[in-house]
C-alpha cells in the first residue's frame, strides 16, 4: 500500500464500528433428568460447520443431572434439546457458540454457518485464439441454464447440460453471462489472433519487458478473526512496463491486470473467501461490509478473471493494493508463496507482455508457544487460569491473551474509558469476544500498517508488543528474546519456522563456519530497539546505505547497541523523504530509468536470488538467470555504451564494453577501484553472476560464476596496454 493511499484507510478505519447487538440467549432451555455418572459429559461432534437453513445433531454422552443448552447468537444458530441430542439449526451466516451444561460440566460447541452453495464456473475466464473453442463447466446449478455473449461477433456461447461451449470469432474482449434460477455469473473472454503468451513468463514480444513484485516480501494475516485481529489479508502488487525500443517506462495507453495461475509445483490459489473467516468479521473489526473475495481497498482476490491494477503517476508504477489472498491453495494445501500472472495489454486488447510473480502471505504469526492453554509458561498463564477453549489452538491462545490483558488492566481508568470508546464490553475484552464481537488490536494500539487507528496516550502496537516481550525467555532455547543473535526470537511470532520469511540473498548468506551471516537483528536491532518509544513503526526501518557503501558490504546495518550505521557514500542510498518527510524506505525508492528499486532487486526480505523457487521465476523469465536483474538486454533492445550511466553509476556489461573500456580506463582508474578493488584484482561488486566469455587482446578469456573480475584477468594490471 502506498503512503498516498493512507487517506483511504483513514476514512475506512476512523468510521465508527457498528456495535454488534448483544443477542439474548433466547433459545429453548430445557431440563431433563438423567442418571448420574462419574464420567465427564462429552459431545460429538465438538464443532459444527453448517450451510444456512440446515440442521445438524450433536450427541451427548455421560451427562449428569439436568441439562441446559443455549446459543450465544440465536440469529445465527438455534439449539433445541431433545433427550440426549441437541438439534442445531443454522439461521444466517456467521458464528455462534452452543453451550450445554449438566451438573458438573460445561461444554462449548463452536458453530460456523456458511451460505448455501451457488452456481460456479470453471474456468472463470478464458484467453482464446480466434477460431478456438473452450468448455466452461458449471457446478451447483439450480433450475434451467441460459447463456449469452455481450458481443457475438467476437465470441459465441452455447449451453449443453451443465457445460457452456465458447467459440472465439475474432480479436477482442467479451463477457459471457450464464444464469440459473438463483444466480448469474460473468466470464471474461479475451480473443487474440494468435496464441502468443501462453502460460510462460517474461515478455510476450521482444519490445516490452514487464516487471512485477510484492512490496514487503511477506504479508501477514490472522489465521482466525473470531477473537481478535492484528492484520487483515492485505497484499500489495506493483508493476512497471518498459518499452525496450525507446528505453522508457510505459505509463499510458495500456492496461495491466492480475489473475491466478499455477506455480512451479502446480499449486493454484484462485479464491480466498472459502479459506478464512475474515469476511464474517470484516464489519465488526474493520467497519467494512465486504462482498466475498473483495478486500478492504476494493481490490479482489486473484481468480481466473483478470483484475486491473491502477496507475499511480507520482511513482510511475501500476499498483493493486489490499489484495486479500490467503496461504492456502485450491486443494487446501498450505502455500505461503502463491503465484499470479500480470498481463499488459494495449488499447486494442493485444497482449504486450506478462510476468509471473509471487504474492507471499502467511498466517503463521502465532503466540501459541507461550499463550496456548497448558503451554507450561507460568508468566503467560492468567490468574483466573487457562481458558482451555474447545475450538482451534489460535482461538484458545487469543482468548488467553485477552484474559491476561483484562487482568493486567482491569483497575485502569484509561482502560475502562478505552473499552467504552471503542464500543467494547466494559467487563473486558474477553467478555466482548465471547459475546461475538472480535477485537481489533489497533483500535487502541495504533499501527501504521492500519493508518488512522489507535487512541492517544496508549502505546502503539509495535512498541507495546516488542518492549513487553523483550526480556521474555525463548520457550524452546531459554535464551531471552532480546538477544541480538537469536533469529528464532523473531520467528516465535513472525512467520518463520514453516514460512521462512527471511529468505532473500542477505537472509541466506552463510559464513565459513556454516552459521548464518545475517539475522533479523542485523538490520532491525534487538526487540528493545524495535519497540523503542522513539521509533515510528513501519516507517523507521533499515536503509540500504547502512551496509552498502564504498565498495563494501557490511554484515550488520546497526551497531552493537542497535543504532543504524551512517556513511557518507550515497551510491546505494535509498531516496530521501519517501514515503514521508524524514523517512527513506527501500520499498518506496526508485533509481535507474525511473524503475523502483524492488523491480530489479526483489522485495524486502526476498531480494534476488531467494531460497524459494517461486520468488526467482520473474528474474529468470526476464534475464534467463536468478539474481538481481542486471543484464542490460533485459530492458534495452540496443544496449548503450556508457561508463557510468548504468544502475548505481555502473558501466555497460558485455563485449562492446570490453572492447572500449580501455579508452575510459586510461583517463582515470580511480572509479574502477570502487567495484574492482583497490588492487584491481577484483572486488565483491565485480563478482560474475553468469558464465561469460570475452575476446581480449586476441585471446578468449572465460569467467566462471562467482569469479571476481579484475584487471589482471586479461592484462598485467590497470596500466598495461
Amino acid at each position: 500500500m502506498t503512503y498516498k493511499k493512507f487517506i483511504r484507510w483513514l476514512v475506512v478505519l476512523s468510521a465508527p464500528l457498528l456495535s454488534l447487538s448483544q443477542p439474548a440467549l433466547a433459545d429453548q432451555e430445557q431440563s431433563e433428568s438423567t442418571s448420574s455418572s462419574s464420567a465427564v459429559m462429552t459431545a460429538s461432534p465438538g464443532s459444527l460447520t453448517l450451510q444456512k437453513n440446515t440442521t445438524a445433531v450433536v450427541l451427548l454422552s455421560n451427562e449428569s443431572g439436568s441439562l441446559k443448552v443455549t446459543s450465544s447468537n440465536s440469529k445465527i444458530a438455534t439449539a433445541r434439546l431433545v433427550k440426549r441430542k441437541i438439534n442445531v439449526t443454522a439461521k444466517a451466516t456467521g458464528t455462534a457458540q452452543i453451550t450445554v451444561k449438566d451438573k458438573q460440566t460445561t461444554l462449548t460447541i463452536p458453530v460456523t454457518v456458511k451460505a448455501a452453495p451457488v452456481m460456479s464456473a470453471s474456468p472463470t475466464s478464458l484467453n482464446l485464439a480466434a477460431g478456438a473453442t473452450s468448455v466452461i463447466t458449471l457446478s451447483n446449478v439450480s433450475g434451467s441454464l441460459r447463456a449469452s455473449s455481450s458481443r457475438t461477433s467476437i465470441a459465441t456461447v452455447a449451453i449443453s447440460g451443465s457445460r457452456a461451449t465458447v467459440t472465439a470469432k475474432k480479436a477482442g474482449s467479451v463477457q459471457i453471462t450464464v444464469k440459473d434460477s438463483k444466480s448469474k455469473l460473468t466470464i471474461m473472454v479475451t480473443v487474440t489472433q494468435s496464441t502468443s503468451g501462453g502460460t510462460g513468463g517474461g515478455t510476450t514480444s521482444s519490445t516490452y519487458t514487464l516487471l512485477a513484485w510484492n512490496d514487503l516480501g511477506m504479508h501477514c494475516m490472522d489465521g482466525d478473526y473470531s477473537v481478535f485481529s492484528i492484520l487483515p489479508p492485505f497484499n500489495n502488487l506493483h508493476a512497471q512496463l518498459v518499452d525496450s525500443s525507446n528505453k522508457k517506462l510505459v505509463t499510458s495507453g495500456v492496461t495491466l491486470t492480475y489473475e491466478a495461475m499455477a506455480d512451479l509445483d502446480g499449486s493454484t490459489n484462485s479464491i480466498s473467501s472459502t479459506k478464512t473467516n475474515f469476511w464474517l468479521y470484516a464489519q465488526p473489526l474493520y467497519g467494512a461490509n465486504l462482498v466475498d473475495d473483495i478486500g478492504l481497498t476494493g481490490n479482489a482476490a486473484p481468480s481466473y478473471i483478470p483484475h486491473a491494477l491502477s496507475f499511480e503517476a507520482g511513482s510511475g508504477q501500476f499498483i493493486a493494493d489490499g489484495i486479500p489472498i490467503t496461504p492456502y491453495d485450491d486443494t487446501g494445501r498450505k502455500n505461503p508463496y502463491p503465484m499470479v500472472k500480470v498481463v499488459a495489454r494495449d488499447a486494442a486488447g493485444k497482449q504486450l507482455a506478462q510476468a509471473r510473480v509471487v504474492l507471499p502471505v502467511s498466517d503463521e504469526m502465532s503466540c501459541a508457544a507461550c499463550h496456548a492453554s497448558n503451554s507450561g509458561t507460568a508468566a503467560a498463564k492468567p490468574a483466573a487460569g487457562w481458558v482451555n477453549y474447545a475450538g482451534t489452538v489460535e482461538q484458545d491462545y487469543k482468548k488467553n491473551i485477552l484474559r491476561l490483558h483484562d487482568e493486567k488492566s482491569k483497575n485502569s481508568t484509561a482502560y475502562k474509558n478505552a473499552l467504552q470508546a471503542k464500543g467494547y464490553d466494559v467487563a473486558g475484552l474477553l467478555a466482548t469476544a465471547d459475546a461475538g464481537k472480535p477485537i481489533l488490536c489497533a483500535s487502541c494500539h495504533a499501527s501504521n500498517a492500519l493508518p488512522g487507528t489507535g487512541i492517544a496516550g496508549i502505546k502503539p502496537l509495535t512498541a507495546a508488543i516488542h518492549t513487553h516481550h523483550a526480556m521474555v525467555k525463548d520457550a524452546v532455547t531459554g535464551q531471552v528474546l532480546d538477544s541480538i543473535n537469536n533469529r528464532n526470537a523473531c520467528y516465535q511470532c513472525h512467520p518463520g519456522s514453516e514460512t521462512k520469511c527471511l529468505r532473500g540473498v542477505m537472509g541466506n548468506a552463510v559464513l565459513a563456519d556454516g552459521k548464518m551471516a545475517m539475522d533479523c537483528q542485523s538490520c532491525h536491532g534487538t526487540m528493545s530497539n524495535v519497540g523503542s518509544s522513539t521509533r515510528t513503526g513501519w516507517l523507521d526501518q533499515p536503509d540500504c546505505q547502512s551496509c552498502h557503501h564504498d565498495g563494501k558490504r557490511e554484515l550488520a546495518a546497526v551497531s552493537a547497541t542497535g543504532i543504524l550505521k551512517k556513511w557518507t557514500d550515497t551510491r546505494y542510498a535509498t531516496n530521501a523523504n519517501v514515503p514521508v518527510a524524514g523517512k527513506n524506505l527501500y520499498r518506496f525508492s526508485k533509481g535507474h530509468g525511473g524503475l523502483q528499486c524492488e523491480a530489479c532487486h526483489g522485495a524486502t526480505h526476498a531480494e534476488y536470488p531467494s531460497s524459494h523457487a517461486n520468488d526467482n521465476v520473474l528474474s529468470k523469465d526476464v534475464q534467463g538467470r536468478e539474481g538481481t536483474i542486471g543484464e542490460c538486454t533485459s530492458c534495452h533492445k540496443t544496449v548503450p555504451l556508457t561508463a557510468d550511466k548504468g544502475p548505481h553509476g555502473m558501466h555497460t556489461v558485455g563485449s562492446t564494453w570490453v572492447g572500449k573500456h580501455g579508452d575510459y580506463a586510461e583517463k582515470s582508474t580511480t572509479a574502477c577501484a570502487y567495484c574492482h578493488g583497490a588492487d584491481y584484482r577484483g572486488g565483491i561488486l565485480s563478482t560474475v553472476k553468469t558464465a561469460r566469455s570475452f575476446n581480449a587482446d586476441g585471446k578468449t578469456v572465460n569467467f566462471a560464476v562467482g569469479q571476481k573480475v579484475g584487471c589482471y584477468d586479461c592484462h598485467n594490471g590497470p596500466k598495461d596496454d
